[in-house]
């Protein structure tokens, strides 16, 4: 009984989901990531919180961390992958089909026009033999983490290092960005209410603009009022605009904080601080790898 209890909730919660990815696509154009998705769900929707996106479980068969809203999510874009209102040919990089692009929001009810058909192709799936279907509770369910591996070591090697070493590493990930930082005011990574830092950002031959730069190495998220006291800081070095970079993530509000103004806060998450890692190949490698293709894994 329980059981049934749970999968009737994790069917409603997938229903859910689905309405909030076709939206995140519509509002990001159409052609996204998985990642893209997410973050725009996280930002933007109203029915599915931050704190829900960011939920982390620990695997009671392996003990690694997980976040069971990025299951969710990875089933939702299937079931509108098999309903065709998604396309994909790599199942990494995604598009709305003609159907997902006209699709009617007031009418839209996943409940009512995706789960029928996927739960039949799933059962002639079964009766085929093609594929094998898992059924598993969620909290049992992890995602692929050998993509995020490398993420996750980057991100806990950030908050143990000393004050001196991620100084170090601001600073030049910085410079990699272009960015030229004020000797003088430097990144100073203290907790006194000012800036960690100033610079400046040449965009062109005749124009330079002052950057103001606040890092928080952080467990927990940033809050909003963060967001409103670093742009008092700026006040005082008259800084055309910030950015505002943690190891951790920002709430909801503190981003709708960041936007409002004439002068907009660049946010960067600990996820961006690890695509910008991985951008200018700053202390890492690059490792090539495979993945075969459906010619080496369909049954003849």
């Amino acid at each position: 009984m329980e059981g049934n209890l749970v999968a009737s909730q994790q069917i409603k919660i997938e229903n859910i989901t689905m309405n909030e990815v076709l939206k995140a696509m519509h509002r990001l154009g159409g052609q996204v990531t998985r990642k893209d998705i997410r973050q725009d769900i996280r930002d933007n929707s109203d029915v599915i919180s931050d704190n829900e996106v960011d939920k982390v479980r620990v695997s009671k068969k392996t003990g690694n961390k997980y976040r069971p809203f990025d299951w969710t999510l990875n089933f939702a874009i299937k079931y509108l992958i098999m309903t065709n209102y998604i396309e994909t040919e790599d199942n990494r990089e995604l598009e709305l089909s003609k159907k997902g692009r006209n699709i009617n929001f007031l009418e839209f009810d996943a409940a009512r026009y995706v789960r029928p058909i996927v739960e039949k192709q799933l059962v002639e799936e079964k009766e085929n033999k093609n594929s094998v279907i898992e059924e598993v509770e969620s909290e049992q369910v992890e995602p692929d983490a050998r993509e995020e591996s490398w993420r996750e070591q980057l991100l806990n090697a950030l908050i143990k290092m000393n004050p001196k070493k991620f100084e170090l590493f601001c600073r030049g990930l910085l410079k990699k960005m272009d960015i030229d930082v004020d000797d003088v005011i430097g990144v100073k990574f203290v907790a006194d209410g000012g800036l960690d830092g100033f610079g400046y950002v040449r965009s062109d031959d005749y124009r330079t603009t002052r950057v103001a730069l606040q890092v928080k190495r952080w467990q927990s998220k940033v809050s909003a009022p963060e967001i409103d006291k670093f742009r008092g800081a700026m006040d005082k070095f008259n800084a055309e605009f910030g950015i505002f970079i943690t190891n951790s993530d920002f709430t909801r509000e503190a981003v709708e904080t960041a936007r409002q103004g004439t002068r907009i806060i660049t946010l960067i998450n600990g996820d961006q601080i690890c695509d910008l890692v991985a951008k200018y190949n700053y202390y890492v490698e690059p490792v090539t790898t495979y993945r075969l293709k459906e010619f080496y894994l369909d049954k003849d």
